[in-house]
């Protein structure tokens, strides 16, 4: 009963859903900040929802194919959207034109399948295409550069046998949190880890029985892995510490072994998407069942057990995302409906202070002198004499130390990685705001 009381920042999870948002949508996306909902199109175009007032306030209109993804900056003045017609484009919110206009156009030759940020500057994005490439595009000055991932041939074979052989199509990229390191899964079940910095592969896993990869989502800390697919099958994944790319140990070839594994064992019904709670104690996978919308829900710090299944109806779900800091999940339906679910709580009298009473109408209160004070007025007036006896030293004057931008690691050692990372950092800052554009929902 008192659980809310001792943990007030506990996260659970939603059970019913609050609202719906007609958008259109094939799949939408919390922005980092958790303001905002980005919602990608049939038609090419991709509409933001202020979440507060429910509201279509931008349209981002720029491909002429089917939006294949949506992702956002750090701190969401950014945003990233790929398409079947080969491009990816960035947007600036913070641009006072309405519609707004394109930041940046990356033009490849074969429809995009997923586009993200990496986590620390925007300026770097991973590419992933329909004909199983994946590309590092930097867009910085001093790195500019657009680098195909290529799998690292095999131990005791040359580049002759390698090009006899052809290599499975990479079909799911994904950077880690940090951002030092790229997982990308492949059609014949392996996850391959690239260092960010040199573009080289550093490890090699094999998941046995896994078949094609089809997604992956990462808990906040890193440390945890869930991947999607085509066995119809979540799992979940502890990874093991990456050796450095000048490191003489050379390539970590291991077999990762899952620590959960989710299924539907009645239905045998595959996932469209999985993702975790901000505090990483919940997993949500949507379910791609043709007849109804499920969504299942498991209870990480309790072993991954099963806790609860949402059916949100006859409408199919597309995708399913957690808020980056509510108990809030956004369910998209095959129809374009965003559905998103809460955690409704009953109002605890017991949690006020002693005393508090419930009256049936509005009583004028009468609050005493001293109330609501800090502290009484003898104690002010104590505390503000000493202040005054204090001596200020005006002769002094010190010196000011410029802020130092070493990175360091958790063993307190400069991380080179993080530091490559943040070299020409990108405009996206905390005090960015966003000129809002209300329109009618028709228009959007």
């Amino acid at each position: 009963m008192n659980e809310s009381l001792i943990n007030p920042f506990q996260i659970s999870h939603p059970t019913a859903v609050q609202t719906s948002l007609y958008a259109l949508a094939l799949f939408a996306r919390f922005d980092p900040t958790g303001r905002y909902i980005g919602a990608g199109r049939f038609d090419g175009s991709v509409s933001i929802w202020d979440l507060e007032t429910k509201a279509p306030v931008r349209l981002l209109d720029g491909h002429v194919k089917a939006i294949t993804s949506i992702d956002w900056s750090k701190h969401s003045r950014y945003v990233l959207t790929s398409s079947k017609d080969w491009n990816v484009i960035i947007w600036d919110l913070s641009s006072e034109y309405d519609p707004p206009q394109r930041h940046k156009t990356i033009r490849f030759d074969a429809p995009v399948m997923h586009a993200s940020f990496h986590p620390r500057n925007s300026q770097i994005v991973l590419v992933l295409m329909s004909t199983g490439e994946a590309y590092l595009v930097d867009l910085r000055k001093e790195h500019h550069s657009r680098v195909e991932l290529c799998e690292a041939l095999d131990e005791g074979e040359d580049e002759a046998q390698a090009a006899g052989r052809p290599r499975p199509p990479m079909t799911a990229a994904r950077f880690d949190p940090s951002g030092k390191h790229i997982f990308i899964g492949t059609a014949s079940g392996y996850i391959l880890v690239f260092n960010t910095r040199t573009k080289t592969m550093v490890a090699r896993h094999r998941v046995s029985g896994a078949g094609t990869m089809k997604g992956f989502d990462f808990a906040k800390s890193g440390r945890r892995l869930v991947s999607n697919s085509s066995d119809r099958t979540l799992r979940q994944f502890n990874l093991p510490t990456y050796p450095s790319p000048n490191s003489e140990k050379g390539i970590l070839e291991q077999e990762l072994e899952p620590v959960h594994r989710f299924n539907d064992p009645i239905n045998k019904t595959a996932w469209h998407a999985m993702s975790f709670s901000p505090d990483g104690e919940w997993l949500v996978g949507g379910a791609a069942d043709a007849a109804t919308h499920k969504i299942y829900i498991w209870d990480m710090s309790n072993d991954g057990q099963f806790a609860s299944a949402l059916d949100g109806g006859r409408e199919p779900l597309t995708y399913v995302h957690w808020h980056p800091s509510k108990s809030l999940i956004a369910s998209t339906t095959n129809q374009g409906n965003i559905l998103l679910w809460h955690c409704p709580k009953p109002e605890r009298w017991g949690a006020f202070a002693g005393g508090f009473e419930e009256v049936d109408e509005n009583v004028e209160y009468e609050e005493r002198e001293d109330e609501f004070d800090i502290e009484d007025a003898a104690t002010t007036a104590q505390r503000k004499m000493k202040a005054e006896e204090r001596e200020v030293d005006v002769e002094t004057v010190e010196a000011e130390v410029p802020p130092q931008r070493i990175i360091q690691n958790h063993n307190g050692i400069e991380d080179e990685d993080l530091a490559w990372a943040e070299e020409e950092p990108d405009d996206d800052t905390a005090g960015w705001k966003m000129k809002l554009v209300m329109d009618d929902e028709t228009d959007m």
